[in-house]
């Protein structure tokens, strides 16, 4: 039986990841960050920040423009790394802290 990679070679040890972390959009990122305890963001985090220069290095070598998706995968699983690292690193929890019920919510994402 054969089985189709999620992610570029090299990197399956992030396969468990791309479910939840994988999202197109900032707003979904973001949607996944606040539905997760922090010691699930600390798991993600600890998982992908030290893979991060290899995925950048192995991202780099593509076209932007005409990524295969088992790399679109992973330059999401990069853009949820920089998502939690605030979560993880600084707040310590999954929320910003003392913005009650604030919310800021995004009316267009970025071009890539």
């Amino acid at each position: 039986m054969t089985t189709t990679a999620l992610l570029p070679a090299g990197f399956g040890e992030l396969e468990p990841f791309v479910a939840d972390w994988a999202k197109p959009t900032r707003a979904e990122r973001y949607a996944t960050r606040l539905s997760k305890s922090i010691d699930e963001l600390v798991e993600f985090y600890d998982a992908i920040a030290p893979r991060a220069e290899d995925a950048i290095a192995s991202l780099d070598a593509l076209e932007l423009d005409s990524l295969p998706d088992d790399a679109t995968r992973l330059m999401q699983l990069l853009y949820s790394m920089i998502l939690v690292s605030y979560a993880v690193n600084i707040f310590k929890q999954p929320r910003i802290p003392d913005s009650g019920a604030a919310f800021f919510d995004m009316v267009a994402e970025p071009a890539v």
